[in-house]
Protein backbone atom coordinates (compact mmCIF):
# COMPACT_ATOMS: atom_id res chain seq x y z
CA UNK A 1 0.00 0.00 0.00
CA UNK A 2 2.83 2.39 0.83
CA UNK A 3 4.41 1.70 -2.57
CA UNK A 4 1.16 2.62 -4.33
CA UNK A 5 0.88 5.86 -2.35
CA UNK A 6 4.48 6.71 -3.19
CA UNK A 7 3.86 5.99 -6.88
CA UNK A 8 0.73 8.16 -6.79
CA UNK A 9 2.69 10.98 -5.15
CA UNK A 10 5.39 10.71 -7.84
CA UNK A 11 2.76 10.77 -10.60
CA UNK A 12 1.18 13.86 -9.04
CA UNK A 13 4.59 15.53 -8.94
CA UNK A 14 5.18 14.68 -12.61
CA UNK A 15 1.74 16.00 -13.57
CA UNK A 16 2.51 19.35 -11.91
CA UNK A 17 5.79 19.44 -13.85
CA UNK A 18 3.93 18.76 -17.11
CA UNK A 19 1.46 21.56 -16.35
CA UNK A 20 4.34 23.96 -15.71
CA UNK A 21 5.96 22.92 -19.00
CA UNK A 22 2.69 23.36 -20.89
CA UNK A 23 2.21 26.82 -19.37
CA UNK A 24 5.66 27.77 -20.67
CA UNK A 25 5.38 26.16 -24.12
CA UNK A 26 4.33 28.77 -26.69
CA UNK A 27 3.67 28.25 -30.38
CA UNK A 28 2.35 30.28 -33.31
CA UNK A 29 -0.38 29.23 -35.71
CA UNK A 30 -0.87 31.36 -38.81
CA UNK A 31 -3.75 31.35 -41.26
CA UNK A 32 -2.90 30.04 -44.70
CA UNK A 33 -3.31 33.52 -46.21
CA UNK A 34 -1.17 35.19 -43.53
CA UNK A 35 -4.08 37.35 -42.41
CA UNK A 36 -4.08 36.14 -38.77
CA UNK A 37 -1.47 34.73 -36.39
CA UNK A 38 -2.36 33.33 -32.95
CA UNK A 39 0.22 32.69 -30.25
CA UNK A 40 -1.00 30.14 -27.70
CA UNK A 41 0.59 28.13 -24.93
CA UNK A 42 0.21 24.42 -24.21
CA UNK A 43 -2.43 25.21 -21.57
CA UNK A 44 -4.64 26.64 -24.35
CA UNK A 45 -4.25 30.24 -23.25
CA UNK A 46 -4.17 32.74 -26.10
CA UNK A 47 -1.12 34.92 -25.59
CA UNK A 48 -1.42 37.12 -28.66
CA UNK A 49 -3.53 37.62 -31.77
CA UNK A 50 -1.91 39.45 -34.66
CA UNK A 51 -4.01 40.68 -37.56
CA UNK A 52 -2.34 41.89 -40.73
CA UNK A 53 -2.36 45.66 -40.43
CA UNK A 54 -2.88 46.56 -44.07
CA UNK A 55 -6.19 44.79 -44.67
CA UNK A 56 -8.04 45.62 -47.81
CA UNK A 57 -11.77 46.27 -47.53
CA UNK A 58 -12.52 42.97 -49.26
CA UNK A 59 -10.64 41.01 -46.55
CA UNK A 60 -12.67 42.28 -43.56
CA UNK A 61 -15.71 40.01 -44.14
CA UNK A 62 -13.43 36.95 -44.19
CA UNK A 63 -11.72 37.93 -40.93
CA UNK A 64 -14.21 36.18 -38.61
CA UNK A 65 -13.89 32.89 -40.49
CA UNK A 66 -10.11 33.12 -40.63
CA UNK A 67 -9.96 33.88 -36.88
CA UNK A 68 -12.21 30.90 -36.08
CA UNK A 69 -10.21 28.49 -38.24
CA UNK A 70 -6.85 29.68 -36.95
CA UNK A 71 -8.02 29.55 -33.33
CA UNK A 72 -9.34 25.99 -33.80
CA UNK A 73 -6.02 24.92 -35.30
CA UNK A 74 -4.20 26.48 -32.34
CA UNK A 75 -6.42 24.56 -29.89
CA UNK A 76 -5.76 21.32 -31.75
CA UNK A 77 -2.00 22.00 -31.66
CA UNK A 78 -2.13 22.66 -27.91
CA UNK A 79 -3.92 19.33 -27.42
CA UNK A 80 -1.21 17.57 -29.44
CA UNK A 81 1.50 19.23 -27.32
CA UNK A 82 -0.28 18.18 -24.12
CA UNK A 83 -0.75 14.62 -25.36
CA UNK A 84 2.94 14.33 -26.27
CA UNK A 85 4.01 15.65 -22.84
CA UNK A 86 1.71 13.14 -21.13
CA UNK A 87 2.99 10.32 -23.31
CA UNK A 88 6.57 11.30 -22.43
CA UNK A 89 5.73 11.11 -18.71
CA UNK A 90 3.43 8.08 -18.62
CA UNK A 91 4.67 6.10 -21.59
CA UNK A 92 1.21 5.71 -23.12
CA UNK A 93 -1.46 7.79 -24.86
CA UNK A 94 -4.26 9.10 -22.69
CA UNK A 95 -7.66 8.98 -24.42
CA UNK A 96 -9.13 12.37 -25.17
CA UNK A 97 -5.75 14.11 -25.47
CA UNK A 98 -4.95 12.96 -28.99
Amino acid sequence: MLDKMKALFEMQKKMKEVKRELDNTNFDIQSSDGLVKITMNGAQEVKEITIKDNLEDAQWPRLAGVLKDTFNRAIKRSQEVAAQKMKDITGFNIPGLT
